[in-house]
């Protein structure tokens, strides 16, 4: 896949070049990854840690479906995801201490990543880093 290509040489913070972290996709919905049919972010993800050779866990799962971050003004995208992931229980153990690069496809408000790395920070993570393929434009209205 070409865009986790470009993130794979592009995109992995400096503060990680020599040190061990995991990556860890942010999960789509259900509703969203059954029409799809892949994870966007969950693609991008696994060309990362092909590429740097580095392990890629599915950490978080949603807890609710939520309605699509399209359109919405930035506090209506916080209030949208507030709470929408937790932490895998099978997976747990393995966040203790870990360093995280958190994958997604595009960042808009940030509302999403922050709302991602609450509970993998409540779990143990000590640090999460972010990497997107695209950054849309402000909000303007």
């Amino acid at each position: 896949m070409l865009m986790g290509e470009r993130m794979a040489q592009r995109a992995i913070p400096r503060e990680l070049e020599y040190e061990q972290y995991l990556i860890v996709p942010i999960p789509t919905t259900r509703r969203r990854a059954r029409a799809r049919g892949y994870n966007q972010a969950r693609l991008l993800a696994e060309t990362i840690a092909d590429r740097v050779d580095t392990p890629l866990i599915d950490a978080l799962e949603r807890r609710q479906d939520g309605s699509t971050q399209v359109g919405l003004h930035p506090a209506e995208r916080r209030a949208n995801v507030k709470r929408a992931f937790s932490v895998r229980v099978d997976v747990r153990a393995k966040l203790t201490g870990a360093r995280v690069l958190l994958v997604d496809d595009v960042l808009t408000t940030g509302s999403t990543a922050m709302e991602a790395a609450r509970p993998l920070v409540q779990a143990g993570v000590t640090q999460v880093f972010l990497s997107t393929f695209a950054r849309a434009l402000p909000y303007v209205k």
